[in-house]
């Protein structure tokens, strides 16, 4: 299964402030500007195995890191800039975002301070592949990278609040998590309706409709951690933080051997008794298998938790991340050891930080990095 990885990291100059990338932006086609000035975002190619995409992206991040130190630039692997009000994350010159901030309201300005990782899996079973992604949501928690904003540590899982609880609470359907669905048709619906709310919403906003329809399209008019990509075409999992590149790769490994799973032997929804309620394939529709975890034989289905549990354990993993017992149980059965992971918000403070705190912490944090990408490369 292809699979294919963009991962948005913060620009910072040698005394930690935020900075544009400026000609780190011409080190490769692979970079692209992001939507406020201080982040670039690396993609990779599709890859069609680990070991590729592993070697890709090592390099394209060995690349940008030695070109940033040629500009007197460095890469901040963090999930927030932990100190820095949205006036020091300004936006590019998009207008798109321009009408999200006018259609959303000013809760879009939480959205600039937060970097992510989104992975690209090749569209096959992508009902399964949906649903999938859905369930493994929480894993979010593995490689979370920070708990600050505005210098003050909210929740474990910063970003994932920020992002999703804050920036679209008056939009839920644009980037808050989507229940399983059963087929590709019932996900298109949704997307319709979500299209057309957000839509409606524009207009009573003063937003031009001619502008509106010029700049959206229902698969672009949604930022929510599962969605379909048309264009490229690919089921996007949008769900980690930022991340040092080893956590991002070990992350995407388990992720991946997962959804492969579930695209070859498709999946299984349970209640809290492991009853089936339902499937994503006809062979086994209205069977009622006992519980599986993922770790059972190969050639069986995916189980997946109740949706209500996912959404439970999601809570429970952006308030307390891996510290609490649920979410470390929920994923062991999703095929994840947690003690394997070591999040980045373990090396970070508990307490307020002042804006030189935090200058010192991106200044860290990038050496943290530097350091990763040299000695995974050098094991290569």
């Amino acid at each position: 299964m292809n699979t294919s990885l963009e991962v948005e990291y913060w620009v910072i100059d040698d005394d930690g402030e935020l900075v544009s990338p400026g000609p780190l932006l011409d080190v490769s086609e692979q970079i692209d500007p992001e939507f406020v000035e201080p982040m670039l975002e690396l993609k990779t190619t599709p890859c069609s195995s680990l070991t590729e995409l592993r070697e890709e992206f090592l390099d394209l991040v060995g690349e940008v890191v030695s070109a940033a130190h040629d500009h007197d630039k460095r890469l901040v692997p963090l999930a927030t800039p932990l100190y820095a009000s949205p006036a020091d994350v300004p936006y590019r010159d998009k207008r798109g975002t321009e009408l999200q901030r006018q259609i959303v309201g000013p809760t879009f300005d939480d959205a600039r301070v937060c970097a992510g990782t989104h992975i690209h899996f090749e569209q096959s079973n992508v009902v399964d592949q949906l649903n999938t992604l859905t369930a493994l949501d929480p894993a979010f928690a593995l490689v979370a990278s920070s708990s600050h904003y505005r210098g003050e540590p909210i929740l474990e899982c910063a970003r994932s609040h920020l992002y999703r609880r804050s920036c679209y609470s008056a939009c839920p359907e644009q980037g808050q998590l989507w229940p399983y669905v059963d087929s590709v048709a019932e996900w298109e619906r949704r997307l319709e309706d979500a299209y057309d709310c957000f839509r409606e919403r524009a207009l009573e906003r003063g937003v031009d409709p001619a502008e509106f329809d010029d700049e959206f399209d229902p698969y672009d008019a949604v930022w929510t951690p599962v969605r379909l990509r048309q264009a490229m075409p690919t089921v996007e999992w949008r769900s980690p933080d930022a991340a040092l590149p080893s956590h991002v790769l070990q992350l995407a490994a388990t992720v991946r051997s997962t959804v492969m799973r579930a695209d070859a032997n498709g999946t299984v929804v349970g209640d809290a008794t492991g009853g089936a309620i339902g499937s994503d394939t006809e062979r086994i529709a209205g069977s009622a298998p006992s519980r599986r975890p993922l770790e059972s034989a190969a050639e069986d289905p995916v189980f997946l938790p109740a949706f209500d549990t996912v959404e439970e354990i999601t809570t429970a993993a952006i308030t307390d991340g891996c510290s609490d017992g649920r979410v470390r149980s929920y994923l062991r059965g999703l095929g994840f050891e947690p003690s394997a992971y070591d999040p980045l918000t373990n090396r970070l403070p508990d307490s307020r930080l002042t804006k030189r705190e935090a200058k010192e912490y991106r200044l860290e944090a990038a050496s943290w990095l530097e350091a990763d990408v040299s000695q995974r490369r050098l094991r290569a």
